[in-house]
């Protein structure tokens, strides 16, 4: 089953190489936004810019999970080969596996340009240690995200998996405090900030790069995003099974 797992992996790691769009649209915009918005106000602000690296990271991990994943799965059911695959002896388990290893691979190479242009353009500090933790918590942050990821794709077909994706993406990354500094946010979205799951994951990753207290309602409501995300992913792939193969 591994051989199988790490075959799918291979080929759709190639696949998304060979049409790289999605990969550089998740690096680009926020290492962009970086450019643009954090190195002229601050860029000689060692805590502020390394929150501000952190929280861009993590949008462009963001993005690929949620965006490129429910695409991706919803084509997928789109072409005859997917449902072959699912009648085989093995399963749907090796291809759905490493449809999610590829995600992660290419995850962790959407975080590098921002990364790059934190070194060289800001004074944000980090040790080895803090970013293998920050990397850590991108990794798990993004769970819920794919699971949203795997609901949309199940339900909705390709096209409509890029709108309402896009329509999520972006108000979940202003409302948790991705974008801008929850600090300067109005005060509406300050208030409703903490029950988004994007802030969740930010309130981790600023606590284990910057040092900040992680603020427990947004904390206890990523968790809570986790469950409910798991429940309704695990139920669009039941009916999704139910109605094309029973």
């Amino acid at each position: 089953m591994s051989s199988l797992v790490a075959a799918h992996t291979r080929y759709l790691l190639i696949e998304q190489i060979r049409v790289p769009i999605g990969l550089l649209a998740s690096a680009f915009f926020p290492a962009v936004t970086l450019v643009a918005f954090v190195i002229p106000f601050s860029a000689d602000k060692p805590q502020d810019a390394t929150m501000s690296t952190a929280s861009l990271m993590f949008f462009g991990a963001m993005s690929g999970a949620l965006m490129t994943l429910s695409i991706n799965v919803a084509q997928d059911r789109e072409l005859p080969w997917n449902p072959y695959v699912r009648t085989l002896p093995a399963g749907a388990f090796p291809r759905f596996t490493g449809r999610m290893l590829a995600t992660v691979a290419t995850t962790l190479v959407s975080v590098i340009p921002v990364l790059l242009v934190a070194e060289f353009f800001t004074e944000a500090t980090i040790t080895p240690v803090k970013l293998l933790l920050g990397l850590g918590v991108i990794l798990v942050g993004i769970v819920p995200f794919v699971l949203m990821a795997l609901f949309l794709g199940f339900t909705l077909t390709s096209k409509a998996a890029i709108a309402v994706s896009q329509i999520l993406l972006f108000p979940m990354a202003i409302f948790g405090g991705l974008l801008l500094p929850p600090q300067i946010l109005p005060g509406f979205i300050e208030a409703i900030s903490p029950y988004t799951p994007a802030r969740g994951v930010a309130e981790l990753l600023w606590a284990v790069t910057a040092g900040t207290t992680p603020n427990t309602v947004a904390l206890v409501m990523l968790a809570v995003w986790t469950v409910v995300a798991a429940i309704a992913a695990t139920w669009a792939y039941r009916r999704d099974e139910g109605r094309r193969f029973s």
